[in-house]
């Protein structure tokens, strides 16, 4: 059973076990309109929590990514390189930025639910 949570920079982040699916929401790509270019982490790669580890373009801004979570990046997805506006069409799904494992997987006690990230976006 996956559980989903979100942060206050409007990452998602899908948790299966100790795996971490993390890309941006709806409303991240609803603000930046059209995606035209995606940089992602490298599979290996460490990252600390609230670390920059990925970059998204739209024709009005560009805007780093955090990482919800420590851990290691196990996979980038590679259908973004050839179609970034696959994050405008499927923002929470088939859009997801990278793929980690979690450093320590209580860490996901520090996120928003559901319910806690609509009353985030609800006040801005």
């Amino acid at each position: 059973m996956s559980i989903l949570r979100f942060t206050k920079d409007h990452e998602w982040v899908r948790f299966d076990g100790t795996v971490a699916t993390i890309g941006i929401t709806e409303h991240a790509q609803t603000a930046l309109g059209d995606v035209v270019f995606v940089e992602l982490p490298e599979p290996g790669r460490e990252l600390a929590e609230g670390e920059a580890c990925a970059v998204v373009e739209s024709v009005k801004a560009a805007s780093d990514v955090y990482a919800p979570v420590a851990g290691r990046v196990t996979e980038a997805n590679a259908a973004l390189a050839d179609d970034p506006a696959l994050v405008n069409r499927s923002a929470e799904d088939q859009g997801w930025f990278f793929r980690m494992i979690l450093a320590d997987p209580k860490a996901i006690e520090a996120l928003l639910d559901a319910d806690g990230y609509a009353a985030l976006v609800a006040a801005l």
